[in-house]
């Protein structure tokens, strides 16, 4: 990734708009298998990732589903990365990620902790806003206090308006957004994607690649997430 922040536009529903967050700038896609207005199929999902060019990375996001049954589906679609999104115990994270290539935990900025970090066996963690889903802005500098900024992808209403200031002073490893730049549940907008990637790297400054790395070249070709709007 050349030591540029990592994108990651969520709530992906249509190969077309996999394609247009791809075009204009995303290094990542992600696709809801949770209960959401963005939730997709097995079927519409694999037929997303198994378009997708090998350097975009498909994040599938699931919700308190069980272990096995993540595994599956992330095996089945060919997804690059697991993101759980719900309360998962760092045992069913641990499963997870000796099964799949990515695991990403997403922790509440309410329930985040030293040792609840120290327990997940994850190599990203997103942190999100007290209330998961809702799209709340909330005071992102707290999440440094616990979690290493290359280590971090931040989200939790996150716009293209607001996303700038938060890498210049976060400067986290990546950031996802979903609802910021929709023009309707599941329907992304072009414009706000654009202006959405367009802030990120304004706001970047050069620095070296940190975090794991993203994009080898033996692997396969992810707001917050809203489990409740209609």
């Amino acid at each position: 990734m050349n030591g540029e922040t990592f994108i990651k536009i969520c709530g992906i529903t249509s190969e077309a708009d996999a394609f247009t967050a791809i075009g204009l700038g995303a290094d990542a896609i992600g696709i809801v298998f949770a209960p959401s207005p963005r939730q997709v199929s097995i079927a519409t999902a694999k037929d997303i990732v198994r378009r997708l060019p090998h350097d975009v990375w498909s994040v599938g996001v699931f919700r308190d589903e069980s272990p096995l049954r993540v595994v599956n589906i992330a095996n089945e679609v060919g997804l690059s990365i697991v993101q759980l999104h719900g309360n998962e115990t760092p045992e069913t994270v641990s499963f997870i990620a000796q099964r799949v290539k990515l695991v990403i935990k997403a922790i509440s900025i309410n329930m985040i902790s030293e040792a609840q970090i120290n327990a997940y066996e994850a190599e990203l963690l997103l942190v999100d806003g007290p209330n998961p889903g809702s799209g709340e802005v909330y005071d992102w500098s707290r999440a440094v206090s616990y979690v290493e900024p290359s280590r971090m992808i931040l989200s939790g209403g996150l716009t293209p308006e607001n996303v700038g200031a938060a890498v210049a002073n976060i400067r986290p490893f990546g950031v996802d957004v979903s609802t910021g730049v929709e023009m309707a549940p599941g329907i992304k907008d072009p414009r706000k994607i654009m202006a959405f990637v367009n802030a990120v790297r304004d706001a970047e400054s050069s620095r070296p690649h940190r975090g794991p790395v993203i994009g080898a070249e033996d692997d396969k070709n992810d707001e917050p997430f809203d489990w409740s709007k209609s």
